[in-house]
């Protein structure tokens, strides 16, 4: 191969777009969606179709390998190489028309699946393969895989929507591959060779519809319509670099009914598939009842729908031209259905969500339900329908006797079955051999493909001859040297493939220990590698999933490059754990350019359903980096907030003078330089009188002021009951009279914002409460922890078990009112402090406020208080990221909606994130994350619309880039009381 510096050079002398060699980009673009990692010599974006041709012209020239790779979600190996790696989907996304009345469209490669699905809905159409992965996949990856998706089973794979195809060989050739006569003429020696072998395109080849591994050439057969363009279609980009593609339309489906069935097990459900098929059903896919029970353990509970019993589920979807039609379609399925066991859902919330927990499968699949890793490879194997359950059965069988488990899922109507198994893959690749030798014999012996959508890739190429003839395997060899004679197109893959246990990812990664000073990594064996790995690449995070409520990942949005997405950043930290290619260990600048537009927004480790927690990952990092050195100043300036915030607010003035100063420009603009901070940011104000100062004096007698358990250091002195905590003001009412709530004062609240919590001591107590506030600070050691100082972080949160664990022992709940400091209690806590049983006791008892106003008896309010009339309120709402991402926002939703509120919740991050906004060099990045939801909200309110913000941070950004001042969850309710006792807001 050339020598990388060569290569370099000549593309950059090419392509109008980016060519980079960084070891930064070549670890993001080492691996797909796949257990395979191969390190390309350089990355390269075209701007356009002439960029491509370009490219492909220099790496012909040098004898370069060429990979092709759209969104990077190939579970096989398909989008990984030596060489020269294209990425399309950066630029080369342009969707070029459509023609509603010949129902089709014209597309780039880089077009995203779900883009092309959103400009042809207004015609009433749509492409009619969806897999899981629409939302990020492009239309080029999905024609190299011949994807397919769970409607395949009423619209045919992608190779039955193509109609024509741009494509250059690899000899240079560009050439449109279509049908009809004359159609294998662009290929010299082609029509030779499929008269030459029409008993093998005729036998072997197309002998079910979800017959995917190898190559599928027999549409190049007459009675096929000699159609080349079908053929090259999951030819992986082995044989041509696709330019462009004409595809069909179809019509949507007027209104789709999702029909739930339940049955004792999957190959029980399997045995069902043929008699539901005679329905003519859009829809017909299995899943694992364990699969759910995962949602419901990460998710909760309310994000599965209430669904029949079963162990395993067939999902149902049915057309109609009205809802009646198709709800009359559903009745009659399930009457053949085979099980009592039925559930209907019409379009709506509780259908949405069933297809989310199955769009999500392959990273809920990524854990076992003992929670070991698992792993794709045997990903996506097939069989004819009628032959399901019998497969699944054997299959069982094969698993137990090599001892590896997996919840399996997948397009049941088309036989294609879903399965990540917990192959120890961290030790050595002999278990995957092992294994997949012994699964590709089951399926071929089921008469099955060992690919139904995804493609060999590197996972299953060199298995082909278990299922293929050698006659067969040579045909597909002579295929790929008519086109690409010098195997320079994603070699190693299909034809002269690598071996199964070859370059795999994992075995070489080092183990990354947690040092007793950091997080812990419970759910992960105490391994950070461990959890790096959780990313297998479904690359989630680069999907715009705003409009669908989700807010992972911000600032991938704002940017649009790998680097800036949970997965391009988890790639990036597994190269450090393997250390070959970044070898820096923790300092390593790779390391910390990946992370540095982390907004720690944590909406990865709820969206990202493999359970990515990248703030976790980034705090870690920055922890094992800077500990017991000099570190950045922001990291003094605003990793240390609260206590600057306590130093200034406790000296009687100093918080007036500090305001004062911090008024006058040039005084802010020297502070911010100082402190790391961008000076194109204002300074936060702090509070003439702290929320504890208020309660001593204008709030005396609205709280009962509570003095923490001091003395012993022994645990079980240090967990008191309720009887030792001393009162050391008299609170309105009688202990015992009313429940009582511990309102938690975060640094924020005291210091920054008291209105709020002084609003909060209004509401509950109008709720019927008796507010308990503790006189001592208890800082959750947010901003600690967000810096990545967890030593500072763990010494912060012990001494806020000494003064909350009290109560949460004894099951007084603990109201936060900062999102993202009650998130730490609910989560980082834990993982931190995990031999402290107050830790458990704490998390368990934290609520927010919107949680605590909706809970039933007896820990919610009594039945006599009703939820203020908030009728007349019009609300744009920004929930905090880590509200969202660790308490979810259900009970704010509900107990608007109950109030009688008119609003609209926006998805993603407001920008600001904490310290991430603030600090220098990421003031562009911040309000590109705010113009994706936020500020465009703003612009668009009405005169008089309320801006609703729990997080001080959103409140903050609002007011800096808009001028728009926010308020409180507390602070609504608390103007809406309809007696609310006089309180004093001033900051």
């Amino acid at each position: 191969m050339p020598d990388s510096a060569d290569v370099v050079q000549a593309l950059r002398s090419a392509l109008r777009g980016a060519v980079d060699d960084s070891t930064r980009r070549r670890a993001e673009y080492s691996t797909d969606a796949s257990n395979y990692r191969v390190v390309p010599q350089v990355v390269a974006f075209p701007q356009d179709t002439d960029d491509v041709l370009a490219a492909l012209e220099v790496t012909r020239t040098l004898g370069v390998p060429l990979t092709a790779r759209g969104g990077g979600t190939s579970v096989a190996g398909n989008a990984v190489g030596t060489g020269v790696v294209l990425d399309f989907s950066r630029h080369v996304n342009r969707i070029l028309d459509i023609d509603p009345a010949a129902r089709t469209a014209r597309i780039e490669p880089g077009v995203v699946m779900a883009s092309l699905q959103k400009a042809a809905a207004p015609h009433g159409l749509r492409f009619g393969p969806d897999p899981s992965t629409q939302a990020r996949a492009t239309l080029g990856g999905m024609i190299g895989n011949n994807a397919c998706g769970p409607r395949a089973v009423a619209y045919g794979r992608t190779a039955d929507n193509v109609l024509a195809l741009d494509v250059v060989d690899g000899t240079g050739r560009r050439f449109e591959a279509r049908s009809g006569a004359g159609a294998l003429d662009v290929v010299p020696g082609l029509d030779a060779l499929v008269r030459g072998h029409l008993d093998i395109l005729r036998t072997e080849l197309g002998r079910f519809g979800r017959q995917v591994s190898g190559y599928s050439l027999e549409h190049l057969l007459p009675e096929k319509g000699t159609d080349l363009a079908k053929a090259l279609v999951g030819t992986e980009g082995t044989v041509g670099t696709l330019l462009g593609a004409t595809v069909r339309l179809v019509p949507i489906a007027a209104a789709p009914v999702l029909v739930v069935l339940g049955y004792p097990d999957m190959p029980t459900a399997a045995d069902a598939v043929p008699a539901l098929l005679a329905h003519a059903p859009l829809a017909v896919e299995g899943m694992d009842s364990r699969l759910v029970d995962v949602v419901r353990r990460v998710r909760g509970a309310a994000a599965v729908p209430p669904l029949p019993t079963g162990g395993g589920w067939l999902m149902v979807e049915v057309g109609g031209d009205s809802l009646e039609e198709a709800l009359d379609r559903a009745h009659a399925l399930a009457a053949s259905s085979g099980t009592t066991a039925v559930g209907l859902f019409p379009p709506g919330p509780e259908a949405a969500a069933m297809w989310r927990i199955r769009e999500d499968g392959a990273g809920l699949g990524g854990r076992t339900p003992s929670g070991e890793q698992a792993w794709p490879g045997f990903e996506d194997s097939a069989v004819p329908p009628e032959r399901l359950g019998a497969y699944l059965r054997e299959l069982e069988a094969l698993m137990a006797s090599h001892g590896v488990d997996g919840l399996a899922y997948g397009h049941f109507g088309d036989g294609c079955v879903h399965l990540r198994l917990d192959i120890p893959l961290e030790r050595s690749g002999n278990p995957l051999r092992a294994f997949m030798t012994d699964a590709a014999t089951l399926v071929a012996a089921h008469g099955g493909s060992l690919s139904g959508e995804h493609g060999d890739g590197r996972a299953r190429s060199e298995l082909l001859p278990v299922m293929y003839s050698a006659k067969a395997i040579d045909l597909f060899g002579a295929f790929k040297d008519l086109l690409d004679p010098r195997d320079l197109l994603n070699p190693g893959v299909l034809v002269r493939p690598r071996p199964v246990d070859a370059d795999l990812r994992r075995p070489w990664a080092r183990p990354l220990l947690a040092d007793g000073h950091g997080f812990s990594f419970l759910h992960d064996a105490g391994d950070l590698t461990t959890a790096l790995h959780r990313c297998v690449g479904v690359g989630k995070c680069r999907a715009d999933s705003t409009a669908t409520g989700g807010f992972m990942c911000p600032s991938y949005l704002a940017t649009k490059d790998e680097k800036d997405s949970t997965r391009g950043r988890a790639r990036v930290l597994q190269e450090m754990a393997n250390g070959t290619l970044v070898s820096g260990g923790w300092s390593s600048p790779e390391v910390h350019d990946s992370l540095d537009l982390c907004l720690s927004c944590k909406a990865c480790s709820s969206d990202c359903p493999a359970g990515v927690d990248m703030a976790q990952y980034k705090s870690e990092v920055l922890h094992r980096t800077y500990r017991g050195k000099l570190r950045p100043m922001s990291h003094y300036a605003l990793g240390w907030l609260p206590r600057w915030a306590r130093l200034i607010t406790r000296v009687p003035g100093l918080a007036a003078l500090t305001n004062a100063a911090l008024g006058i420009r040039p005084v802010a603009t020297a502070v911010l330089a100082g402190g790391g901070m961008d000076t194109r940011r204002q300074m936060v104000t702090f509070a003439r009188t702290p929320f504890r100062a208020w309660v001593r004096g204008a709030g005396r007698g609205s709280v009962t002021l509570t003095r923490s358990v001091r003395g012993s250091e022994r645990q079980d002195d240090q967990i008191r009951g309720r009887n030792e905590v001393e009162a050391v003001d008299g609170g309105a009412g009688s202990r015992g009279r009313k429940p009582q709530v511990v309102l938690w004062t975060d640094s924020f609240s005291d210091t920054l914002a008291p209105s709020v919590a002084q609003a909060a001591v209004a509401v509950l107590t109008a709720a019927g409460y008796e507010v308990l506030v503790p006189q001592d600070d208890a800082c959750c050691g947010l901003t600690w922890i967000s810096t990545g100082q967890l030593d500072g972080a763990k010494k912060q949160l012990t001494h806020l078990l000494g003064v909350l664990g009290p109560f949460a022992v004894n099951g007084i709940p603990i109201v936060g009112l900062e999102p993202s400091c009650t998130a730490v209690l609910r989560s980082d806590l834990r993982d931190l402090l995990p031999d402290d049983p107050r830790a458990v006791a704490v998390a368990r008892e934290t609520r927010t406020l919107a949680e605590l106003l909706t809970a039933p008896a007896p820990i919610g309010p009594g039945d006599r208080w009703q939820v203020p009339d908030l009728s007349d309120v019009t609300a744009v709402v920004q929930p905090h990221c880590h509200h969202y991402s660790v308490m979810t926002w259900t009970a704010d939703r509900r107990l608007l909606t109950d109030a009688g509120a008119q609003f609209s919740a926006l998805a993603g991050c407001c920008g600001l994130a904490g310290n991430f906004g603030m600090e220098k060099g990421h003031y562009d990045v911040s309000v590109a994350v705010a113009e994706n939801a936020l500020l465009p909200a703003l612009r668009d309110a009405a005169p008089g619309d309320v801006y609703l913000a729990d997080g001080f941070s959103c409140r903050t950004q609002a007011d800096q880039l808009a001028h728009v001042q926010g308020v409180h969850l507390a602070e609504l309710l608390a103007a809406h009381l309809p007696a609310r006792p006089a309180v004093d807001t001033r900051p």
